[in-house]
């Protein structure tokens, strides 16, 4: 038994073929789609809330959240999975993330201090000295709040639209995701660098 427990450690932890994730992908929208379900992670900021009891303050949140369950179990899922992949199947240099060379001296002429191989990445910006800073403050706060508000204001983060949604067809979707990249081509090319630059 442990000799075969092994052998499917050694088949997961290969590397694998980055097409693959598209098949993976599509057979999950068709299975959401084929039990009525839509995929969604910032939802489940909703489904917590309604779990709480916030429906006693705001009618948001007056709903059946049972029946989005399920999605809880996907953001679970998420996090113990990506906790267990960096722990028990990413080697011994827990080198999972391959950077590309361009991509590290773009970081690195931002000021960010990366070496190759080193997991995780983590600006120095996200600490709790940097949070008292200007430059902190507008990347960790401000960045907090654009991103939530954003979410809930197009109606479902990036994963609800560019996935679920434009598996559904729905219009909203595509302008929502038309904007994602126009707006992270904006942040990438103009303000991102600006920031850095304080």
């Amino acid at each position: 038994m442990l000799d075969f427990l092994l052998q499917v450690k050694d088949f997961i932890s290969q590397p694998w073929p980055w097409w693959l994730a598209g098949f993976m992908i599509a057979f999950i929208m068709f299975a959401l789609m084929f039990f009525g379900k839509e995929l969604g992670i910032s939802a489940n900021l909703r489904t917590m809330c309604a779990a709480e009891g916030a429906g006693k303050f705001a009618d948001f949140f007056d709903y059946d959240w049972t029946r989005d369950g399920w999605n809880l179990m996907v953001v679970l899922g998420a996090m113990f999975g990506g906790y267990m992949t960096s722990q028990y199947f990413a080697g011994a240099e827990g080198n999972i993330a391959h950077v590309s060379a361009a991509t590290v001296d773009s970081l690195r002429a931002l000021g960010m201090n990366y070496e190759v191989g080193k997991v995780p990445l983590v600006p120095e910006f996200y600490t709790w000295e940097s949070l008292f800073t200007l430059k902190g403050f507008i990347i960790i706060v401000g960045g907090g709040f654009l991103i939530g508000f954003g979410a809930r204001y197009a109606g479902g983060c990036t994963s609800g639209h560019a996935i679920s949604g434009l598996a559904s067809l729905q219009l909203p979707s595509l302008i929502a995701v038309i904007g994602f990249f126009t707006g992270g081509l904006i942040m990438t090319y103009l303000i991102f660098p600006y920031l850095f630059s304080l």
